[in-house]
């Protein structure tokens, strides 16, 4: 749809959270093996860097989000998008890809910078008529595979559709520095998500928590410091002892902890695509009715419950004994 050679310089918006991010970097492998020599910047929330950072093969650069009225990500901040709208202008992007979502508010915003050309989204009718480089949103699907249509949309060659969560020496250093007390094999049960209604209840997590324990398995809790209580909740109402890891990890140390156990037990949320990037098996409570969007693609190392449809604790606790606990040990942390 474009000439290729003179794209020289592209943005790609993206302002939400790391499951958001995650799911969309197919895509975004796909856009650098199509622009091997293009400046690549990320433009999304603050809180994101550091996740964009363990993808430096497919990223520049990473330009921080201010916020916009009507976005709830974050609270908006007009001085702050002042100095950033001017940056942006200023830029002059050959390409800028909205990869936030639909579009509504945000293609118009976007627009406003100036870019050569703007590529994504769209369900404006007049908007797609006059920019051949909008998309219909396909609001269907997974959200993986949402932005790989985009990707062929714009006529570019797709080779890889897979998750990925890269490691490297310093997060395997980090995560030895911290020692912690690893007994034997061991499972990870991960309580928290962004939204409570998200939230598969603590009690329920301790019952599949005990579960792994009564096999012989160590149960390490985890999430971040923010949902260091739930966590809490989680251990109080075990019957046995689990490792609290829960606001002691970052991005890299959690990967290597993830890495190295023999299953997850989470909510759909971050931590999942996490696991699928990782390849590491796991079992998945979707409270929010869409696991055709954000569950792990692949079902046969991933069983993610509808929670919407199967409310019974009954089902995760055959999934995870005939998913989790049966899984062959993976290696022990060195």
């Amino acid at each position: 749809m474009f000439d290729k050679t003179k794209i020289k310089q592209i943005g790609i918006f993206r302002a939400l959270q790391l499951g958001d991010i995650l799911c969309s970097i197919p895509a975004m492998r796909n856009l650098r093996a199509n622009f091997p020599a293009a400046t690549i910047s990320f433009i999304g929330l603050p809180g994101s860097k550091t996740l964009i950072d363990r993808f430096p093969n497919y990223f520049d650069e990473f330009i921080a989000f201010p916020g916009y009225p009507g976005l709830p990500e974050q609270p908006f901040d007009e001085t702050a998008f002042e100095a950033f709208s001017a940056m942006m202008c200023e830029r002059k992007f050959d390409l800028l890809l909205q990869m936030q979502g639909n579009g509504t508010i945000v293609n118009e915003m976007l627009a406003k910078f100036r870019p050569k050309c703007l590529a994504g989204f769209s369900l404006d009718e007049d908007e797609m008529t006059s920019n051949p480089f909008l998309m219909r949103y396909p609001n269907f699907g997974h959200e993986s595979s949402r932005h790989l249509k985009l990707m062929s949309f714009l006529g570019l060659e797709v080779l890889r559709k897979e998750m990925e969560y890269p490691l490297f020496g310093q997060d395997v250093a980090h995560f030895a520095e911290k020692n912690f007390p690893l007994e034997r094999s061991y499972i990870c049960a991960h309580a928290g998500s962004r939204a409570a209604w998200r939230q598969w209840p603590t009690k329920s997590f301790a019952k599949m928590a005990d579960l792994c324990c009564s096999k012989g398995y160590q149960i390490v809790l985890t999430g971040t410091q923010a949902e260091a209580n739930l966590a809490d909740e989680v251990a109080a109402e075990m019957k046995y002892k689990p490792l609290n890891l829960a606001g002691q990890t970052d991005l890299g140390t959690l990967g290597v902890l993830l890495n190295h156990s023999s299953g997850l037990i989470a909510n759909c949320t971050g931590i999942s695509h996490i696991a699928a990037g990782l390849k590491v098996p796991s079992v998945i409570i979707s409270m929010d009715g869409e696991p055709e969007r954000w569950a792990p693609v692949d079902q046969e190392l991933h069983y993610t419950i509808d929670w919407t449809k199967y409310p019974d604790e009954n089902l995760v606790q055959e999934a995870v004994l005939q998913r989790l606990l049966r899984q062959p040990t993976r290696s022990a942390v060195q």
